[in-house]
């Protein structure tokens, strides 16, 4: 009776589970090839009348679609081949070293002004706009923090410069206190602000302080770590005097102030006004400061590998400047100035010259300069012989006239520190000319998005992974992919650097250096920068 019992139980669940479970259809399983490719075979059986529209035009769809797949493989593996065979012709060119005539182009040249086309894009005005907002905003708070920190340090020691300190000291010194007197002796007692004995020569207050010019700088290096230092200067109109502050980002929420140049009144240490104290004139967007490093002990390492520190204003108060000029100017300085703005003519004919060679080509050459330099510095300091620089001009195949370089010779010799050596960054800024402020900021902010540790280098992994190509206007018509324009762009940069996995600073912005000769717009240079970082 209980075996009974235990089958009529058995069988019960056998049911439920088989009411559970629906049996497996082996026949319904395809083959996952088959089932992706999704081809309508031409035997299809006739459909009912209803449904006869719908299914010929679901048909022609398919079959369509089926044909513009198809078509668009094959373009992709052409393009693929075609891509490569490029690469390969590249490749082999940039080993050997050869160098085109002025007139040709080259497929890395060719690759190169494909950046160019960011320009005709218009990009998001309202978001550009709301950026640039928001940026001056974060700017003008920077500054006020600086300032801040600026006055109270110059503020706290002038105060314990009180000229009634001595007396007050001296008058308590000298009083008789008697022993029982309920006040305690001078020694043991808390002193109070005035009665110390701590001087300083400082003597200045709020009110001298206060007429001063403001500007932003730069350090003119190659390297990333110095060249991307936020700097804010200060002039004194009391006693001509100058100090500068370095604002420092440490994380995402903690900032801080330090002094990058003390306060002291500094001159300059080349050029045609060598030895001359600064004055308010000398400063201006686009003018060079130099200092001795040797005169700076608290400078970074990196800076003072260099004799000279050479500080770029890259943007100044113009309203406090334009009220505290004075008409007054001495017949000294009067000359300088002449014989600068005379030195500057001679070299932007030459750089004119210059630019019209460099037109298509200037991605290519200049970075190039930058590589080529770099191998003839042997010592490592920056300086090369007039000889150097005539065979970098013939390697390239840049025509300049021997009187032109002979006079541009003569202007870089009186503006350098060394003997019959020039600084090779100093000789391509006087030749070849340079970006102006406006557009290196944005290189320097495209970098500075990349290299978010701030070691100066930033690997072509990361820079593949933030290059965005999708608003590229070859991408949009279709006639580029995303990936071509991207690899066009990593491939004239990697072509620029000394290493294979790392780009640095220099070779950056001597990129897009190159890049902007062929651009007059600021904005359209602009447009190149923000539309693929998104800056």
């Amino acid at each position: 009776m209980a075996v009974n019992t235990s089958l009529c139980g058995y069988n019960f669940w056998i049911k439920i589970i088989s009411f559970r479970v629906p049996p497996l259809d082996l026949g319904s399983l395809v083959d996952s090839d088959e089932e992706e490719q999704d081809i309508i075979p031409e035997d299809l059986p006739a459909p009912t009348g209803k449904f006869k529209l719908k299914y010929q035009q679901y048909a022609t769809e398919m079959k369509e679609g089926y044909k513009q797949y198809t078509q668009r493989n094959a373009e992709k593996a052409k393009a693929a081949s075609t891509h490569e065979a490029s690469r390969n012709e590249i490749n082999e060119k940039c080993h050997q070293g050869e160098v085109a005539s002025a007139g040709d182009l080259m497929t890395l040249d060719r690759k190169a002004l494909l950046q160019q086309g960011y320009a005709d894009s218009p990009y998001h005005r309202r978001s550009s706009t709301r950026k640039s907002d928001a940026e001056t905003v974060a700017l003008a708070k920077k500054k006020r923090t600086v300032t801040e920190q600026m006055m109270i340090d110059h503020l706290a020691r002038a105060v314990i410069s009180d000229p009634e300190q001595d007396l007050n000291t001296t008058k308590q010194e000298s009083s008789h206190i008697p022993p029982d007197s309920k006040r305690a002796p001078l020694r043991v007692r808390r002193r109070t602000l005035h009665e110390t004995k701590i001087r300083t020569n400082s003597t200045l207050t709020e009110n001298d302080l206060s007429r001063k010019v403001e500007f932003d700088g730069r350090v003119l290096s190659r390297n990333g770590r110095d060249a991307c230092r936020e700097l804010v200067g200060f002039f004194f109109t009391h006693d001509q005097s100058l100090t500068v502050y370095e604002y420092r980002t440490f994380g995402k929420n903690r900032t801080n102030v330090l002094p990058f140049i003390k306060k002291d009144i500094y001159s300059h240490q080349c050029g045609r006004r060598k030895g001359k104290q600064y004055q308010l004139g000398d400063f201006y967007i686009g003018a060079t400061l130099t200092f001795l490093t040797c005169d700076h002990p608290s400078l970074p390492k990196s800076i003072k590998e260099n004799t000279l520190l050479r500080l770029r204003i890259t943007n100044i108060d113009q309203i406090t400047l334009d009220s505290l000029k004075t008409a007054s100017v001495g017949h000294e300085e009067e000359d300088a100035a002449s014989q600068e703005a005379q030195d500057q003519v001679v070299l932007q004919a030459i750089q004119d010259k210059l630019r019209e060679q460099l037109h298509k080509r200037g991605v290519r050459v200049l970075t190039g300069l930058g590589k080529y330099f770099q191998q003839l510095d042997k010592e490592g300091n920056g300086l090369l012989e007039k000889a150097d620089f005539q065979q970098v001009l013939r390697t390239f195949h840049l025509e300049v006239s021997e009187q032109d370089f002979e006079s541009s010779w003569l202007i870089l010799q009186g503006s350098s520190h060394g003997e019959n050596k020039v600084d090779y960054g100093e000789f391509k800024r006087a030749i070849f000319g340079e970006m102006n402020e406006y557009r290196k900021s944005f290189v320097r902010k495209a970098f500075m998005k990349l290299d978010f540790n701030k070691t100066g280098m930033v690997s072509v992994i990361d820079i593949r992974k933030c290059y965005c190509a999708k608003k590229h206007p070859r991408v949009i018509t279709g006639h580029s992919t995303e990936e071509e324009i991207k690899s066009s762009f990593l491939e004239t940069l990697k072509d620029t650097c000394s290493k294979s996995d790392e780009v640095s600073y220099g070779e950056f912005e001597d990129y897009y250096e190159g890049l902007s000769v062929g651009i007059a717009d600021d904005e359209d240079f602009v447009s190149i920068l923000r539309t693929p970082w998104g800056i």
